[in-house]
């Protein structure tokens, strides 16, 4: 998925022209912490912040009185996703601003959409089991361990890898399509793997079940 198919019209972005007052709305309105501030032909010129607006006290200050920081925060149209969280996460934005290969700005991308598209790309909208693998860093072939997942006749709907500093351990996420999970967690203790934690399996549906049965057992003496 690439930055261009992230973006969201919801926000407008400001001009030179605009005043702190604007800002300052648009902001609150959206509940954003950043605007894009582009010129009448559509060039990026920076990203204001709202800490650029705290010890502004007059509000019909024009934007183009002050200065704009982050003017390097913004990515290209034909990148991928990762590099938007990224960008994002490294310089705490809460809008990303989308330029084609002109510098022209194209739009921006909010942390709603941020927020959407890893549902759709983790597949947590999918019913299945989760699995947490720990694993030495050298043992890392998910080409095994999706083998042994699909000899259960089950396939890996997502996977992300989580690392340590100063380890030699890594823990996998496995997002299955399947929540019968039982033969996959056996299969993968005979290969010696460490499972670290399970989530959302058939024994969760099972003790849910037998909670329940156990509580109506009770209420019928």
């Amino acid at each position: 998925m690439l930055a261009l198919e992230l973006i969201s019209n919801t926000i407008l972005p400001l001009n030179p022209n605009h005043t702190v007052q604007r800002a300052k709305q648009v902001m609150a309105s959206f509940k954003v912490s950043h605007l894009p501030i582009i010129s009448d032909d559509f060039e990026y010129i920076g990203l204001i912040a709202e800490d650029d607006l705290i010890e502004i006290t007059t509000n019909h200050t024009l934007i183009n009185a002050l200065s704009l920081n982050n003017l390097n925060s913004f990515v290209y149209q034909q990148q991928h996703v990762y590099d938007v969280i990224r960008t994002i996460y490294e310089q705490q934005l809460t809008v990303l601003p989308v330029l084609d290969n002109n510098q022209k700005y194209i739009g921006l991308i909010t942390l709603q959409t941020i927020i959407e598209c890893m549902a759709t790309i983790t597949a947590v909208q999918n019913a299945g089991g989760i699995l947490v693998l720990e694993i030495n860093h050298n043992d890392n072939s998910l080409a095994h361990i999706a083998q042994i997942i699909e000899a259960q006749d089950a396939q890996i709907l997502s996977s992300y890898t989580k690392y340590f500093p100063q380890s030699t351990k890594i823990e996998i996420t496995l997002k299955l399509n399947k929540i019968d999970i039982n033969p996959i967690i056996a299969a993968l203790l005979r290969y010696n793997y460490v499972i670290k934690a399970t989530f959302n399996h058939s024994n969760d549906n099972d003790n849910i079940n037998n909670r329940y049965q156990s509580l109506m057992n009770y209420l019928s003496f």
